[in-house]
């Protein structure tokens, strides 16, 4: 079609796994390919091919997310030892957004798709709660061991020659246990500081942020003094004048605030607590299909994916030639963000409007009453009799509404 919108600059498209594998074809096909003459630098983050080049593909797609400013990433499988097992793999390697987030070093950004008709089941939350996931460090990048009854462990700080600075019990064995040791880099976290300050300013709304530091009181309470040094001296006036606020607790004090807010916030959380607490958010605003996601690098580079995993059940259904009904509407919007931040960077807001567009017609087809299962429990509106939609069925649904 000579009538398609052009692109300049090429995405970084990063597939993946199962059905979700399935889901991003047919969303090129369906809702995209129509209409933009899309260019892409492809890499396969398959499972098999991660193994085949044991790892280096996920590498060289974080490396070109940096060259290329803007990516688009499937879900994909971090493996267990059952999926060793099931993929012949050589080894157990390590979760590529895992990966992909130490390289670009950024914070994830994730915040629901709100629909008329589907109530969150906390019936307080009246807006949307974005989340921030700092994307470095804790558990992610740990080093761990077994240990046997009779053995001790230390902390254990050198110089740059490797001279002894400093040693630390942590502790003495009495019986067979288990050590852990996470880090994590001042940069990183002014970084991941100064990106949700720079959120909440763009989008107007408060940021909360909670840490451990009554009882983690070096590496927590770094996370607090640096984000308590940078408002202080960088933001402070900017919120004021905004009309929006900062404020720093203990996280279980946020989740409860959370709990009894209406929504309307940025909950800034650390990684491992952004892991477990914007799937908990996602779920509660209806369905993990319903969450937006991007990953934002202090350099100014945008990774947008979908918050979910790959749909393992659907995807044994599906390659027994079962019909299946899969939210794709999280995957949708990885690859909406993804187009009109490069419409945005490449100066095309014919590509930008066209993600909008088809952010509107899924919207629209899920409000008339048209959906995936997963969606129908949750939906009521006056006049409105929901309708199972298979999972090529709704992608055809809102076609016909671009």
């Amino acid at each position: 079609m000579s009538d398609k919108i052009r692109m300049t600059t090429p995405l970084v498209e990063m597939d993946g796994d199962e059905m979700t594998r399935i889901l991003w074809k047919w969303i090129k096909e369906i809702l995209i390919e129509p209409y933009v003459d899309l260019k892409t630098e492809y890499y396969d983050l398959g499972l098999p091919e991660r193994d085949k080049t044991d790892d280096k593909v996920t590498e060289d797609a974080a490396y070109a997310a940096k060259k290329y400013g803007v990516a688009v990433k499937c879900a994909t499988i971090t493996p267990n030892a059952q999926r060793v097992e099931e993929y012949k793999l050589k080894q157990m390697w390590k979760s590529p957004n895992g990966t992909i987030r130490r390289i670009l070093d950024g914070t994830v950004f994730r915040a629901p798709i709100i629909v008329k008709g589907i109530t969150p089941y906390v019936p307080g939350w009246k807006q949307p709660i974005v989340l921030a996931r700092h994307a470095y460090g804790d558990i992610y990048n740990s080093v761990e061991a077994r240990v046997s009854a009779g053995q001790s462990a230390y902390i254990t700080i050198c110089d740059k020659d490797g001279n002894e600075v400093s040693r630390r019990l942590i502790k003495q064995f009495s019986g067979d246990g288990i050590v852990q040791g996470v880090h994590n880099l001042d940069k990183s976290i002014r970084s991941f500081a100064v990106s949700c300050f720079n959120y909440a300013l763009e989008n107007k709304i408060p940021l909360w942020f909670g840490a451990k530091d009554t009882i983690s009181k070096t590496y927590d309470h770094r996370f607090k003094d640096i984000f308590n040094d940078i408002y202080e001296r960088d933001y402070k006036e900017k919120f004021e004048e905004a009309g929006i606020y900062f404020m720093y607790t203990l996280i279980d004090d946020i989740v409860a605030r959370i709990v009894r807010s209406e929504g309307g916030v940025l909950w800034a959380c650390k990684n491992y607590d952004g892991d477990v607490m914007s799937d908990m958010v996602a779920t509660a605003y209806g369905s993990l299909g319903m969450m937006s996601s991007v990953l934002v690098s202090p350099e100014g580079n945008y990774e947008y994916e979908a918050a979910h995993g790959t749909v393992t059940r659907h995807y044994y259904k599906y390659l027994k030639g079962e019909e299946t009904s899969t939210n794709s509407v999280a995957t949708i919007w990885a690859w909406t963000g993804a187009l009109c931040k490069r419409g945005e960077l490449d100066g095309i807001p014919e590509l930008c409007e066209f993600a909008k567009n088809v952010e509107r017609a899924v919207i629209e087809t899920i409000e008339s009453g048209e959906m995936t299962g997963d969606l129908i429990p949750l939906f009521k509106r006056d006049g409105i009799t929901p309708k199972k939609l298979e999972s090529r069925e709704f992608l055809q649904a809102v076609a016909s509404r671009i």
